[in-house]
């Protein structure tokens, strides 16, 4: 046999499969059942390449979203028909949402996921005027939706009432709720204060990710509106709370899984409100926290983390935290070392945690966290930090009150080799280096290279700490796209616009952010095309 003759119909089914599982979905059925062939036909429709229609490819670097395929409307008319009774899951943009819910019927479809939605969106799907078929949101279990990243300037409460409640009313069988936002600007709360109990209503949902404005709509949620929820995932926007409103604090017996995060937690709230959730759910199997409590007498420990919340859930077998206290220390009763804070957790016994400490002359900041690191923001590290690898960790930012070395930055990359966002503060300058970030020689240094690193803020610091991250010499940053900086400091380091040394990283910048006016000159335009 000339086996340059052979095509791919000579090849058996058991290789064709092969084949094709090894490409995307989309490809092979855009591609092979356009080709009119019974046998390719028959074995695409026989083995399960409809069941999940992705029709957005996410990218990377800027977080936006595109069609996988080059033309919906040739999909919609010529192969939905054909393998609607076979798609379960459509994961699709809202530009298109339209064309394919009425392109065809799906009666097997439970699961939508729906990329880049806004007010408008919610309205015309989930709402009185909706327009999806009248059957998709009885049909629909799983309900994912991925905010644009945009600010929203609507009322919460009107959000609340008028789109998110609305969500759980006419998809009646919902069993899975994600409304999901990217930072910075997410999407907007939901707000339950002073709002009846049947708003945002369900007797079937199980699993909830949501963000809220304050620690009452978390009491709120769990005052018995969803009585059938396992799963809670939540983003609290301000732990404070000084509501009058009375909830139900029953025991939360359902509730397997909490994943709870906040950036803001004043002690006393944490004391007197969210210790005590966490008492009330004597089931919970997997617990997250990403908890930063200001102004406390004492570092949260191991110790703490023991007697306050792991007593209190004798079920529990995933723990993943990073728990951080901020204070003053003329606020700090006991000055704890790192040592001191790390045989605390040694002594827990449950699984592998670190910590940070770090004493400034009038603040001190103490984390302590599972490991691995989990989470993918990390703030106020400063030069004291364990000799780990934060592969998650996407979002930094670094502060100290003592110089941040050369040697320091390099750490920092090694350790964090996935950071896209950094933010320095330190009005210190450089040691050894402060009257020579000018100079020429490249004898000091050896290149720090962040390979993925798109936002740079660099507004409270000494321009020492400028020159350190646009010089080349110093600092290889290829995918820089944003920078935040004083404007006069830019202008000194990157001499009005004309050294070389700084121009590599500064070429491919689209957002500069000065916090003033400044003057388009011609040199100003080279640096930043």
């Amino acid at each position: 046999m000339n086996q340059h003759n052979i095509s791919l119909l000579d090849l058996p089914n058991e290789i064709l499969l092969m084949i094709f599982k090894k490409l995307d979905n989309m490809y092979v059925l855009s591609s092979l059942l356009l080709v009119n062939n019974r046998r390719l036909d028959a074995l695409i429709q026989e083995n399960n390449f409809s069941s999940i229609l992705n029709f957005i490819l996410p990218t990377s670097l800027n977080h936006t979203h595109a069609p996988v395929i080059p033309s919906v409307d040739q999909f919609c008319t010529s192969i939905l028909r054909r393998i609607n009774h076979k798609v379960k899951t459509l994961i699709v943009g809202s530009f298109s949402m339209k064309d394919i819910l009425y392109a065809a019927r799906y009666p097997n479809l439970t699961e939508v996921k729906l990329f880049n939605v806004d007010s408008l969106t919610i309205s015309l799907y989930f709402t009185d005027n909706k327009q999806l078929l009248y059957t998709v949101p009885r049909q629909i279990t799983d309900l994912i939706l991925v905010f644009k990243n945009k600010s929203y300037k609507a009322s919460l409460k009107d959000y609340t009432a008028d789109l998110y409640a609305c969500i759980l009313k006419y998809c009646e069988n919902l069993k899975h709720l994600s409304i999901i936002g990217s930072y910075p600007h997410y999407y907007p709360p939901l707000v339950l204060s002073n709002v009846p109990l049947t708003t945002f209503f369900s007797s079937t949902l199980n699993k909830l990710c949501i963000r809220v404005r304050h620690f009452e709509d978390c009491l709120a949620l769990l005052d018995g509106r969803l009585k059938q929820l396992t799963t809670l995932i939540i983003f609290i926007e301000n732990m404070e709370y000084d509501s009058l409103n009375v909830y139900n604090m029953d025991d939360l017996p359902n509730l397997k899984c909490l994943s709870l995060t906040t950036p803001f937690c004043l002690t006393n709230t944490y004391d007197t409100q969210f210790l005590p959730l966490f008492h009330r759910m004597l089931n919970l199997e997997e617990l997250t926290l990403y908890i930063t409590i200001k102004n406390r007498t004492t570092f949260i420990d191991g110790t703490h983390i023991y007697n306050e919340i792991l007593v209190h859930m004798p079920r529990l077998h995933m723990f993943n935290f990073c728990i951080s206290t901020d204070t003053t220390l003329d606020h700090l009763v006991d000055h704890l070392s790192k040592n001191d804070i790390q045989q605390t957790l040694n002594n827990i016994k449950y699984q592998e945690m670190n910590c940070i400490v770090n004493y400034g002359y009038s603040t001190a900041i103490c984390y302590v966290f599972s490991l691995p690191f989990m989470f993918d923001d990390l703030t106020y590290i400063g030069n004291t930090y364990p000799s780990i690898v934060f592969n998650n960790v996407k979002r930094l930012t670094v502060k100290d009150e003592i110089s941040f070395k050369h040697e320091f930055f390099n750490g920092i990359a090694l350790s964090f080799p996935l950071l896209e966002e950094l933010c320095v503060i330190n009005i210190k300058p450089q040691s050894l280096i402060s009257d020579k970030w000018n100079t020429n020689d490249n004898q000091w240094y050896s290149i720090i290279k962040f390979p993925y690193l798109i936002s740079l803020r660099l507004v409270t610091v000494h321009i020492d700490y400028i020159d350190q991250f646009l010089n080349e010499r110093k600092t290889h940053l290829p995918c820089l796209t944003e920078l935040t900086v004083n404007y006069n400091n830019l202008l000194i380091v990157t001499e009005h616009f004309t050294r070389d040394a700084t121009w590599l990283n500064c070429m491919k910048i689209k957002k500069l952010h000065v916090g003033e006016t400044i003057e388009h000159t011609k040199h100003l335009h080279v640096y930043f095309p």
